[in-house]
């Protein structure tokens, strides 16, 4: 499998659009917007930012989707 990495991630106050690095192991549970300069977090239920404002999950839930995956078989 092939883990996503680099995504946008998306202001919920703003809307400004930023591609970022996503670390691997750890999950990001504030982020702070480079345009607006507000601070957010996940939404409820969520991991990370990254699952709750990004085009991607972040890469520890990518890796978890997929081993579920192969357990279903």
């Amino acid at each position: 499998m092939v883990v996503v990495k680099e995504t946008k991630i998306k202001c919920p106050n703003c809307g400004n659009e930023e591609t970022v690095e996503m670390p691997d192991y750890v999950c990001v549970r504030i982020y702070k917007c480079p345009q607006c300069d507000e601070v957010f977090k996940p939404k409820e239920g969520d991991c990370c930012v990254y699952c709750s404002y990004a085009e991607d999950d972040c890469p520890a839930k990518q890796l978890n989707k997929d081993r579920g995956d192969q357990l279903k078989l």
